[in-house]
C-alpha cells in the first residue's frame, strides 16, 4: 500500500518518530561514546599539563585550577538525550516531507519506502562523509583549522546526497530492466561519483603520532554507531507508525464499504 496521508500528518509522524529516533542514539552515546570522550578529554588535560604548563585550556574543559567549564560532563552527558531529541524531531520533520515528495514517484508501500529512504539518508548524511572524515576524539584536532574541517565535512555531505541522486537517476533510467541490473546501475552510480569526490576534496589528518590508536578507533566507531541509530531507528520507527495509522484504518474502509 503506497503511503498516503496528508504532508501534516506526515510530518507529525516524523516528529515523533525522529524524538524515538533521538532519544535511541543518545542512549547509545552515553553509554557507548561518552567513555571514549571522556577517555580523550583525559589524554588532552595531561597534555595541556605536561607540555603547555599554564597554558589557557580549551574551552569546555578544565585544567587543575582552572575556572570550571560553563557545562559539568554530567551536564554534557544529560544534555545530549536533549540535543538528540530536538535533533532527531528536526530530521523526522525533514525526513517526512522528502517521503511527502518520494511517494509521488513509487509505488512503494508506505513502510518499506521509509525504510529505503532511511537508507539512503544514512549513506548521503552519515555514510559518505565519516569515510571521508571520520570522527575524532576532543584531543585531536587544530582549532585554527576548525573552520575549514566544518566546511570539508559540508561538503562531503554534498557529495552524499549527489551520490545518492546518481544511484537513484541509474536506477529510475533503467525501468523495465531486470531489478538485479538496475540496483547494480544504482550502486555503480554511487560508487563512481563518491570516488570522484573523494579524490577531489583534500584529506585532513590531524591525529598526532602518539595518540592511542586503540581509543581513536573506538571512539569512531561509537560515533558510527551513534548516528548510525539515529536513522536506522528513524526509518524503522516511521515504518512502524506508518503500518500502525494503515491498519487502524482498515477496519473503517471495511465497514463503510460493507454499509455501502
Amino acid at each position: 500500500m503506497p503511503l498516503t496521508g496528508s504532508l501534516k500528518t506526515l510530518l507529525l509522524r516524523g516528529l515523533l518518530a525522529g524524538l524515538i529516533a533521538g532519544l535511541l542514539a543518545a542512549t547509545v552515546g552515553y553509554f557507548v561514546g561518552e567513555p571514549q570522550v571522556d577517555a580523550a578529554i583525559a589524554i588532552e588535560e595531561a597534555g595541556t599539563t605536561d607540555h603547555h604548563g599554564g597554558a589557557e585550556a580549551p574551552a569546555g574543559h578544565s585544567h587543575g585550577g582552572e575556572d570550571e567549564p560553563l557545562v559539568s560532563r554530567t551536564g554534557q552527558k544529560a544534555g545530549q538525550f536533549l540535543a538528540l531529541g530536538l535533533a532527531g524531531m528536526a530530521f523526522g520533520a525533514l525526513f517526512a516531507a522528502v517521503l511527502n515528495l518520494a511517494r509521488r514517484f513509487t509505488d512503494l508501500p508506505g513502510p518499506r519506502l521509509s525504510l529505503v529512504t532511511a537508507v539512503l539518508a544514512w549513506a548521503a548524511i552519515v555514510a559518505v562523509p565519516f569515510f571521508k572524515y571520520p570522527a575524532n576524539p576532543p584531543a585531536v584536532g587544530d582549532p585554527e583549522t576548525i573552520n575549514e574541517r566544518t566546511w570539508l565535512w559540508v561538503a562531503a555531505v554534498v557529495l552524499g546526497l549527489l551520490a545518492v541522486a546518481a544511484a537513484v537517476a541509474a536506477y529510475r533510467a533503467l525501468a523495465g530492466q531486470l531489478d538485479s541490473l538496475r540496483l547494480i546501475a544504482g550502486v555503480g552510480a554511487f560508487v563512481l561519483v563518491t570516488t570522484l569526490g573523494y579524490v577531489l576534496l583534500p584529506g585532513v589528518n590531524e591525529v598526532a603520532d602518539d595518540f592511542p590508536a586503540t581509543l581513536l578507533w573506538r571512539f569512531r566507531v561509537a560515533s558510527l554507531t551513534e548516528t548510525t541509530t539515529l536513522w536506522a531507528a528513524l526509518g524503522l520507527a516511521f515504518a512502524a507508525l506508518t503500518e500502525f495509522a494503515s491498519r487502524r484504518s482498515t477496519p473503517v474502509s471495511g465497514a463503510v464499504a460493507t454499509a455501502g
